[in-house]
Order: structure tokens, then sequence, then C-alpha cells
């Protein structure tokens, strides 16, 4: 059954590095470098300096941004940069954020999570990973023996009771608060009431936990605590090293929002939308919606208001039109991925996948993809072949997905807002050994 335990965690100190919205940042796997270097320059306790460093000329296995961070990070809990918090606590999370001109409000908690290896317990992946982040990932944990980003963990919890047990008491009080570069509005409260925090621990126990992001930091603190526990490093079952920080949210709160991640597919070459449409034609009835902006508003509003995973949208930037391609049947998909569940096979982006790109257009070794998850950010894009607008999941296809022991292609799921990195910090060690040596 998953665990969740209370923690004291490093929290920046604001009356040594200012306003808190200058020291926060977003996940590594979102920062380009010109961000990157950006969030370096806007605060000298930026914490971008620990969690995504920047490599520097002559660099090596001795001198890197790892062994920096590491550094960093002693240094800024030996001057209260960063302090823990004075007592145990689970940490109230919410996030006021706007898509397309609506208001929304996600809340959630922070926790330290007993690790499970996937297939072995409750805690269950809903996408692939790849190998290079992993790696990255671990060289930081090696180092650092800290959390400084959370995962993103969902439960089942049709009436959010276990919110609602951490709400009270904390509501009336001032909340830590930062605002990021996209202006969602990130609010936390330490919870330290001890009969809240067994309460929670109580109700989350007997409830899945599914990653909804950061599945490769889950997997790196396995390997982490893994390599441990064979050196003979972990001390007992609440050994930090057996804990990984998460941002846990019910899957029923209304403020959870999964945007679509539409294709821009270059290295098709210069296809028209007739040609592309003799191609789909096989398999898919197409239906075309016109040129323009207009065009691409009509075809995604039809989409989405069907419903439908095996209706895609496709614009060709060689002529400026727009078609919605609807699957006629399962049947190719049923030969093409036939040890892949039902579920699987009807998602939107393996159909994309596996029967438009792979089979149909015969172009896996030739396209290159972008992703991006507003209708305005492929109107604003210019350079791709084809863009290929696909709907969004929805909780019960990653609940059912992956309690079923599969993985969605990549780039199945955006989860909007990401979680900040900054508001706590998990240390997997024992800050006395910093005042010691």
């Amino acid at each position: 059954m998953p665990e969740i335990q209370p923690f004291r965690a490093l929290r920046f100190d604001i009356t040594k590095v200012g306003d808190l919205s200058d020291v926060v940042c977003p996940p590594y796997d979102v920062i380009d470098p010109a961000f990157q270097q950006r969030l370096h320059d806007l605060n000298l306790h930026n914490i971008v300096r620990l969690e995504f460093g920047m490599d520097q000329p002559g660099d090596d296995e001795a001198t890197n941004k790892y062994k920096r961070a590491a550094a960093t990070l002693i240094d800024w809990i030996k001057t209260g940069v960063l302090t823990p918090e004075a007592h145990k606590a689970i940490y109230l999370y919410e996030q006021e954020y706007k898509v397309e001109g609506e208001t929304f409000t996600r809340r959630g908690f922070f926790a330290r999570v007993r690790l499970e290896p996937f297939g072995e317990g409750r805690i269950y992946p809903h996408e692939q990973t790849l190998s290079g982040p992993k790696a990255d990932r671990l060289n930081l944990f090696e180092a650092t023996r800290t959390n400084f980003s959370p995962i993103f963990g969902l439960y089942p919890d049709e009436t959010n009771s276990v919110l609602t047990g951490l709400e009270k008491g904390v509501r009336d009080r001032t909340p830590i608060t930062a605002i990021d570069h996209l202006g969602v509005i990130n609010r936390v409260w330490p919870v330290i009431d001890d009969s809240a925090i067994t309460a929670v621990r109580g109700l989350i126990a007997d409830k899945p936990i599914f990653i909804a992001d950061g599945h490769h930091r889950y997997e790196t603190a396995l390997n982490y605590q893994k390599r441990l526990a064979s050196e003979g490093l972990i001390q007992d079952s609440d050994d930090p090293a057996n804990f990984v920080l998460m941002t846990l949210v019910s899957m029923s709160d209304p403020g959870l929002l999964i945007l679509p991640t539409h294709r821009l597919m270059s290295g098709l070459g210069a296809i028209t939308s007739e040609e592309l449409s003799a191609k789909l034609a096989p398999q898919f009835e197409v239906e075309e919606f016109g040129e323009g902006a207009e065009a691409a508003e009509a075809a995604w509003e039809f989409i989405e208001q069907s419903g439908d995973q095996s209706r895609i949208g496709f614009g060709t930037s060689t002529d400026g039109k727009w078609i919605v391609a609807s699957l006629r049947d399962d049947a190719r998909m049923d030969t093409l991925c036939p040890t892949q569940s039902p579920e699987w096979r009807s998602l939107g982006v393996s159909i994309l996948r596996e029967l438009v790109v792979k089979d149909l257009l015969q172009a896996e070794s030739l396209a290159k993809f972008k992703y991006v998850h507003l209708l305005s950010e492929v109107l604003d894009e210019k350079g791709y072949d084809v863009a290929a607008l696909v709907p969004s999941a929805t909780m019960d296809h990653v609940q059912s997905i992956a309690s079923g022991g599969e993985t969605m292609p990549p780039k199945s799921t955006y989860f909007y807002p990401k979680l900040l990195t900054g508001m706590v910090v998990n240390p997997m060690f024992d800050l006395r050994e910093i005042f010691v040596n």
C-alpha cells in the first residue's frame, strides 16, 4: 500500500533571498538553454543552480554542474538561505492558473512517499521514459542527496476526502506564495497537526498512485535507493532514501486539467492536403474544413465536441488547408499493435504514431516532431510540414491503461501547470552532517 510521511522540508528564507518568485523555477525538463540563463541571471539564489545547473568550460569528473550543485546546497543551508522546517509537516499546495481566459485552481499536497518498484506495489507509471534524463537525474541525486522538484502523483478520491482533512485549520493562515514565469500563483501551507496528518496517511493508504509527471525522477530514486541498499548504507525502513518527494492530487480535483499535445511534423516534404488525404483514405473518412486559422479552429472544435479519440486534425503548411480524419474501424490498429490493450490502441496518440506515421505515411525514420499544447501555438508556429491536432487523453485513460501494467506512448498527456521547483525541498540525509563537517 502507498505510504506517505511528513518531513522537515528545506524552504527559502525570504529575508535573505527577497521575493520567493525570483528563486523558484519550473522542472528541469521544460527549461531550454535561454531560459536556463535567464533564471541564473534573475537571482543568485534561484534554485535552478541546484536543479539544473549550467555546464562550464573545462568541466570534468571532479568539477562539474553536479558537484557545484552539491557545494551550493551546503553553502545555502549553512548560511540560512535554505532553512529546515521547525516540525515535520505535510504541505498543502494550491496552483491558480488561466487557460484561454478561464481560471482554474488545482489543489494537492507535498509529502514523502515510500518507493515501490513498478509492478510490485500500487504506484504505477503511465508513460514510457528515456534513458538520457535518468542518467542526468541520477548524477544529481548522487551528488546532492536531495529532491529539489516533486514528482506529480494522482490518486482516486471521488469525494476529495483526503484533501478536506488537510485543509482544516490552515485556510485562515497566510500561505507561502510564489508566481512563476507563466503567471501561475503557487501557494503552500505547512500542516503540522498530528491528527490531520494521521488521518490523511490512513485515507491514502488504500489508494493507488499514478505518476502523472516525473517518471524519470521516480525511476532514478529507485535506482539510487537500490545502490545505497546494496552497499549497506540504508539504516532502516524509515531512512529518507526509501522515500521520494511527491505532490499528490486527487483525480477528481476540479482544477486538474490535461491539455492535448499537438504534433508539428517536419521531414515529410511539401505534401499537400489532397496528397495527405489520399494517403489516409484507406483507413479514415476525411472531411475538409477549408484554409487558414478559421478552418483550424473549426476542425479542432469538431474534434473536441465529438470527444472521439479516433478523430485527428491535420493541417498542411504547403497549402494552409485543414482536414479531420476519422478512423473507420479498429481492425488495422488491432493488427499493428496486437499485444497492446484495446484502450491503448484507441488513444489518439497511438493511432497517430502507429497507424498514420509508421503505417500509412511510412515516415517513422523521417518525421521529426515539435510538441505544443494550444491551438494558438500551432497557428503561431512556422517551418513544419504537417500539424496534427490530437485529442487529449482523459483521466480514465490514464487510470485504466496504467492499472493494466501498460504505459502510454511518450507525450500522451500534458498536465498543466507544471509543479514549481523550490516551494519545498526534500533532503535525503541528516542535516546535522553539514554542521559537524
